[in-house]
């Protein structure tokens, strides 16, 4: 029996030293006392008997392990814990650790596995993908300002690329007051004050030494009571945004200013004659050209006293219904502001489409041509002057 008992004990502690598992037995205390040779592999075979389990975590995930180790009190069922784990190679890696109490005595048992989608990096390296690595890659790589700052406005953090469009170094202003550095521009920290009691913040704001903009974000960071430990502010470089917008806001200027130049071209209105003045129509007449020349030329009739409007369609081979009845209520608007109105240079086609219309002209005035038009004006004009002249005798 005594031989085969130790057959037995050889048989699992060799099943032990050689499994596939990384397998470990530590003391109360967690030091390592025992481990399987895939645990030598994977962690590297510890140097020394006092090293521990805790010192293989890493530091940011030893609470975690001293929480589930303290759980083993109370139990002797398995169980887990997830951290990063340093490596053979000073690498960290996740691993899932399952920690089991012996029944009898202070023992620990334990293994470790490889998490799913375990990250790894070099020890003394920050976890690539931490809300820290984050940050950083944002701050470094975008034109923004992350700051900080206490209850009493002194600034905890102060870095991100953006700080160099104001000269300023990362942590240049850290251990200053806000409200100092800022207190010739006391209007620009208005926002800042919000936010201490307690309201999120949303601003933009001008650097007018560098002339350039920003747009910022804060929010304040309270206590369990409520009161407000210290604020957060995102401040993003949007120069460049604004002076895109700068630029497009000219150049809308400069093409509405062209329309303008274009439309005058287009329907210039000429005084011909005194107390007769010409609206020669060239090209293209939509509805809203005729619109645009009907508020035009009864402006002008009003402004310079006008007593005959003469439209020239010489130019304007084509019209539709729509246009033919602006044109008509043109003519009647004319008439209204007590002036007379002419249609002349019907062309051939625009006069086809006026009659398949079945629009009826035979109550205004129309002439071949310009020419024509303005001799009309006249002679209608000092055939009222010689009827006045013999009213007056």
């Amino acid at each position: 029996m005594t031989q085969l008992y130790t057959t037995r004990r050889d048989l699992w502690e060799s099943a032990y030293l050689y499994a596939t598992e990384a397998l470990f037995v530590a003391d109360a205390d967690g030091k390592l006392a025992h481990w399987s040779e895939s645990f030598a592999t994977t962690v590297g075979r510890p140097t020394a008997q006092e090293t521990t389990l805790h010192e293989l975590f890493h530091a940011d995930d030893r609470q975690a392990l001293a929480a589930t180790w303290s759980a083993l009190h109370d139990t002797i069922d398995p169980v887990e814990v997830r951290g990063r784990v340093l490596t053979a190679g000073n690498i960290y890696a996740y691993f899932s650790c399952v920690l089991r109490r012996a029944p009898h005595g202070e023992a620990v048992y334990g293994s470790l596995h490889p998490a799913p989608g375990a990250l790894h990096h070099a020890a003394g390296e920050p976890r690539r993908g931490a809300p820290a690595d984050m940050l950083r890659a944002l701050s470094d790589n975008l034109p923004v300002i992350v700051w900080a700052i206490d209850g009493d406005g002194l600034i905890t953090h102060h870095d991100g690329r953006g700080l160099s469009s104001l000269g300023l170094k990362r942590g240049q202003l850290v251990g200053t007051n806000l409200f100092d550095v800022y207190s010739s521009t006391p209007d620009g920290t208005e926002s800042v004050k919000q936010a201490l009691l307690g309201s999120p913040t949303h601003s933009l704001s001008h650097t007018a030494a560098n002339n350039t903009f920003w747009e910022n974000w804060m929010v304040p960071i309270q206590d369990p009571q409520g009161n407000v430990e210290s604020v957060i502010g995102l401040s993003l470089d949007i120069s460049e945004a604004k002076r895109a917008e700068e630029e497009l806001r000219v150049r809308l200027m400069q093409i509405q200013k062209q329309q303008e130049v274009i439309g005058k071209l287009s329907t210039p209105i000429i005084q011909v004659w005194e107390g007769v003045i010409a609206l020669p129509m060239v090209g293209v007449v939509d509805s809203v050209r005729t619109a645009d020349v009907m508020q035009k030329l009864l402006d002008e009739i009003v402004r310079t006293g006008a007593r005959y409007a003469i439209l020239d369609l010489t130019g304007v081979d084509m019209v539709d219904t729509q246009v033919a009845n602006h044109l008509i209520r043109l003519v009647r608007a004319i008439q209204l502001l007590g002036a007379g109105g002419i249609i002349c240079g019907i062309q051939p086609s625009v006069a086809q489409t006026i009659v398949e219309l079945g629009l009826d002209l035979s109550t205004m005035v129309t002439r071949a041509n310009l020419k024509a038009g303005i001799k009309f004006c006249i002679s209608q004009m000092s055939q009222l002057a010689t009827t006045a002249e013999q009213a007056a005798r």
